[in-house]
């Protein structure tokens, strides 16, 4: 028996649901990375950054290859970096509502 595809949905979710990821994704969208070029980047120890690149491995949303001593990443598609911008607008709208709001009950008697 399969898993129902809002359970897929919530898990994937899930994996995008960490800070240190979403700017793993951030960088990949820019280009394929070492990890020693994304360790400054994304402010964390290289086992937690490591930690957090085999969850993003495992969900398939990015690949790695080695070149000698150096572990290259990229993400699988470019729908990741898609989503990446498409949650960049939703929060921006978001904000911009939550900014008026706040600017109405300011100018409020």
């Amino acid at each position: 028996m399969t898993k129902p595809l809002y359970q897929a949905k919530a898990e994937f979710f899930k994996t995008l649901a960490h800070p240190a990821r979403i700017r793993v994704l951030e960088l990949l969208a820019e280009r394929e990375q070492a990890v020693s070029e994304m360790l400054p980047e994304v402010g964390i120890e290289p086992a937690h950054l490591s930690q957090q690149l085999s969850v993003l491995r495992k969900m398939n949303l990015v690949v790695s290859r080695r070149e000698g001593s150096t572990v290259y990443y990229a993400l699988v598609s470019p729908q990741v970096a898609e989503l990446l911008t498409i949650a960049r607008r939703i929060l921006t709208e978001v904000l911009t509502s939550q900014a008026e709001l706040l600017d109405d009950l300011r100018a409020a008697p």
